[in-house]
């Protein structure tokens, strides 16, 4: 499976994911990036691009705000594929606190193909 974390710059909540995941779970492929131009170009990260949301199968974003900005520029084309992890942009990259709610609202079995 092909799963794609989407946050604001990605700098810490969709990289802790992505990286979070590809460690403990090897059987999927994943991805993250931000859908703020602005922000992830400052940063220096990864746009999310329309070309990766059509390589997804799964699509996990932290915010309303980030489906509204999805909705906002693809219609409702991807939306079964994205589900709202509700994390706000409240923590560092690889906090513990940010950890453990990845952990608890992401079951590794959400994952298996």
């Amino acid at each position: 499976m092909k799963v794609l974390f989407l946050c604001t710059a990605n700098v810490q909540r969709s990289r802790t994911a992505e990286e979070l995941f590809r460690a403990i779970n090897k059987n999927n492929i994943y991805r993250s990036a931000g859908l703020s131009e602005k922000y992830v170009s400052k940063a220096g990260t990864t746009l999310c691009t329309e070309e990766m949301l059509n390589w997804s199968d799964k699509v996990y974003v932290f915010e309303q705000s980030h489906i509204d900005r999805l909705q906002h520029h693809t219609g409702i084309k991807y939306i079964d594929k994205v589900t709202n992890l509700r994390i706000d942009d409240n923590y560092q990259y690889f906090q513990k606190e940010l950890v453990l709610l990845l952990l608890n609202r992401l079951p590794i079995s959400d994952l298996e193909n």
